[in-house]
């Protein structure tokens, strides 16, 4: 079976920047935009045009100088939103505009105070619309997630026939458990009328912690773009994470399904989002945390030594991690502890390693870990208690 590409759509600089306290200024935001073409991104969600004149700066800025990803603004189902979007876009190589409009029956009631009906002539309206100004128009069903699946599909059959090419499926709040997920992409699939026209694209949030499961399901099931931000950023508990999307697409070729993501660039791009933003990567963090490639159990340790597999389904070098960490603690053994110093230049037999041992102990014991320095007086201090050369 050949293998089919997902596009991945970058909304860090959107979605991502929603974060309280993470707002980017438009230098900032080119350098991640430039990274994020550089390491492969298909779509880079370049902000919301007219939420604020500098959101507009920069996506006109980012329009100009992104070479090879589409450029893509967010709008609200609004005739001028669509207007400034589109001016803001003017310069970009491959511009789409993003426009939608809540599909729940929450979202109908309280947020537009409006019927079925009345969404769907909303939805054909900004699509069309839209369509006047680019080729290239991505509709969102906005709380697509708890939005009965009938109408959803009523929705999209409406949007593609305005134009749409991208239909994008929001779980909105974060609420669906994965096979419902999947199944709502797959119902699509089946009886939207005009779906082979169009990509089906993923945007799920992780407010129950599934928003990465959410989207593989979804393309486990016909869609074929994922939205999603580096390092899980976004609103309230975050987005789909990049770095996991790519590497378990990579880590799983029975799906037969890949991206055009450069890997090596995952851990220095999670860094530099973190910096400039100023949001920390939490250290368990899958693929790009601290921790990720970090051993401090003396199984796991030993195990590690001896063959890098037996505890790690991913080669740090391919994500950009320069190697796999062997910390030391209280729970470290003597493999752990002989590998380390080797490292620093210490080659001890096995007499040596045993009596250093104790000391290290003694040391872990009172400390979360033994770092470099502790190991140098671990040894100088055997070496005057013991006589080890």
């Amino acid at each position: 079976m050949s293998t089919e590409k997902v596009e991945i759509f970058d909304t860090t600089l959107r979605d991502g920047e929603q974060v309280p306290g993470c707002k980017l200024n438009t230098s900032q935001k080119l350098k991640i935009a430039a990274r994020l073409d550089e390491m492969g991104v298909d779509v880079i969600e370049a902000g919301f045009p007219i939420s604020s004149p500098g959101d507009f700066k920069s996506v006109t800025e980012i329009s100009k100088m992104v070479k090879n990803a589409a450029v893509c603004g967010l709008t609200r189902a609004v005739k001028k939103d669509i207007e400034v979007a589109a001016e803001a876009l003017k310069y970009a190589r491959k511009p789409r505009i993003h426009t939608g409009i809540g599909t729940s029956d929450s979202h109908i009631k309280y947020k537009f105070n409006s019927t079925r009906e009345g969404i769907i002539d909303r939805a054909i309206e900004a699509v069309s619309y839209a369509k006047k100004f680019v080729e290239d128009v991505e509709f969102y069903a906005e709380d697509a997630g708890r939005t009965d699946n009938e109408f959803l599909a009523k929705v999209c059959t409406a949007a593609i026939k305005a134009g749409a090419t991208v239909l994008n499926i929001p779980d909105t709040t974060g609420y669906c458990l994965p096979e419902e997920y999947g199944n709502k992409i797959k119902y699509l699939k089946e009886n939207v009328t005009g779906i082979h026209k169009v990509r089906i694209s993923c945007h799920c949030h992780n407010d129950l912690g599934m928003a990465t499961a959410n989207a593989i399901a979804g393309i486990s099931n016909g869609a074929r773009q994922i939205e999603c931000t580096i390092n899980g950023i976004g609103e309230r508990a975050g987005n789909t994470a990049l770095e996991e999307v790519v590497m378990i697409l990579r880590q799983h070729p029975t799906l037969n399904l890949t991206t055009g993501i450069d890997p090596k660039f995952l851990y220095d791009t999670s860094t530099m989002v973190s910096r400039e933003m100023g949001m920390l990567v939490q250290p368990n963090k899958a693929i790009v945390g601290a921790n990720a490639f970090a051993h401090s159990s003396g199984i796991h340790q030993d195990g590690v030594i001896k063959n890098r597999e037996t505890y790690e389904i991913i080669d740090p070098a391919d994500v950009g991690v320069t190697e796999s960490a062997i910390v030391l603690t209280a729970r470290s053994g003597r493999a752990a502890l002989a590998y380390r110093a080797k490292k620093m230049g210490y080659e001890l037999t096995k007499l040596q390693l045993d009596s250093v041992y104790n000391e290290f102990l003694h040391y872990a014991d009172v400390r979360k870990e033994v770092v470099d320095n502790d190991i140098h007086e671990i040894m100088e201090l055997s070496r005057k208690n013991r006589a080890i050369a």
